[in-house]
């Protein structure tokens, strides 16, 4: 489904104009880069992230390096707790982001000390694989993916839609999460980071995604876990067998799309089957299972589940070009990591 060849500049966010863009504001090519990767994937970082990014030492050259960002108002220190613990900073200045095309990208924005966090972990992730392409904007994936199908398939993206007939506003790859790209064999990544010890958000994650997954040649799913919660490593893989392995029949298909009909008031009409009432209905589709196939239903209906009365992704684990990796996170932040999950 996907064309064997892909244009370089559509594989990675970090590319060499935009590198030029950000030196252009008084920095050095390996400051602009890391710096890049700041704006397109976390917002913010801490000092050991931009160390190990340039391989420069804890000394005045990092000192000179952070005061200037500082100084300048590119970005803003924020102390979250005693200053010996550390600080992280915020990259907020808008025409650094509009230098690069991204000018409304929401990292510029305040956030909840837990979200960053969050933040400087997926950065983290990205800045030690080295052996992918790494995409991180809406638009760079939106891009490449265009570009990668031989057809028109931004219905099968991830996606959520927003407003009304002409106000309607539909956003892709909403959960704003790197996806990498092999430079060998042009396997894909698809980092995921938990952020709950019940897999509420990571089902939703699953069944966005399972279209894209069905489409897309080889993948992984790369889910990185802080080590607070390691222990639901087990919730997040029955998660995974009860979404993409548990084929749903097409009768359960179109009684679960009455049943969110009926429960909206769009229909007054009996279950299909006349089998069930709202009642027996609400028991059968009342697990965390359906629960996230109702957020995809409310994006686009019935034919947005049609992967799922399918075998394609389960034939996708039998041969391998589909697999699953949990990553326990390594560092800590600041003594900040009890804060992940708390926006």
């Amino acid at each position: 489904m996907m064309k064997l060849w892909r244009q370089d500049h559509l594989r990675d966010s970090i590319r060499t104009e935009r590198v030029k863009a950000v030196m252009d504001f008084g920095f050095s090519e390996p400051q602009a880069r890391f710096l890049l990767h700041v704006l397109i994937f976390s917002g913010v970082f801490i000092e050991r992230q931009y160390r190990a990014c340039t391989g420069v030492t804890h000394g005045q050259r990092t000192k000179d390096f952070l005061a200037k960002l500082v100084d300048r108002r590119y970005a803003t220190a924020i102390t979250p707790g005693k200053l010996h613990r550390g600080r992280f900073f915020h990259v907020h200045y808008k025409p650094l982001y509009e230098a690069i095309g991204e000018a409304n990208n929401r990292y510029r924005r305040p956030a909840s000390t837990g979200r960053f966090v969050e933040r400087l972990m997926l950065l983290d992730a990205v800045l030690a694989d080295r052996a992918h392409s790494w995409l991180g904007t809406e638009r760079d994936k939106v891009a490449y993916f265009d570009d990668a199908f031989e057809d028109d398939c931004r219905l099968f993206y991830p996606q959520l839609k927003f407003g009304m007939g002409r106000e309607k506003t539909i956003r892709y790859f909403p959960d704003k999460l790197p996806i990498g790209v092999a430079h060998r064999d042009g396997r894909h990544i698809f980092l995921y980071l938990v952020t709950h010890r019940v897999p509420s958000d990571f089902r939703a994650f699953l069944v966005r995604h399972a279209e894209l997954l069905r489409m897309v040649d080889e993948w992984t799913i790369r889910i990185l876990v802080p080590r607070r919660f390691w222990n639901s490593v087990a919730l997040h893989r029955f998660a995974i067998r009860d979404t993409y392995i548990k084929r749903l029949a097409p009768a359960d298909i179109e009684e679960f799309d009455w049943f969110c009909r009926t429960r909206r008031g769009q229909t007054t009409e009996p279950d299909p089957y006349c089998r069930l009432n709202l009642a027996t209905a609400s028991r059968k589709f009342g697990s965390a299972r359906f629960r996230a196939l109702e957020r995809v239903w409310e994006q686009g209906g019935t034919s947005a589940l049609w992967s799922f009365q399918t075998d394609y992704l389960l034939e996708k684990f039998r041969l391998r070009r589909g697999q699953i990796r949990f990553v326990q996170i390594p560092h800590q932040y600041l003594q900040l990591t009890p804060l992940i999950g708390v926006a």
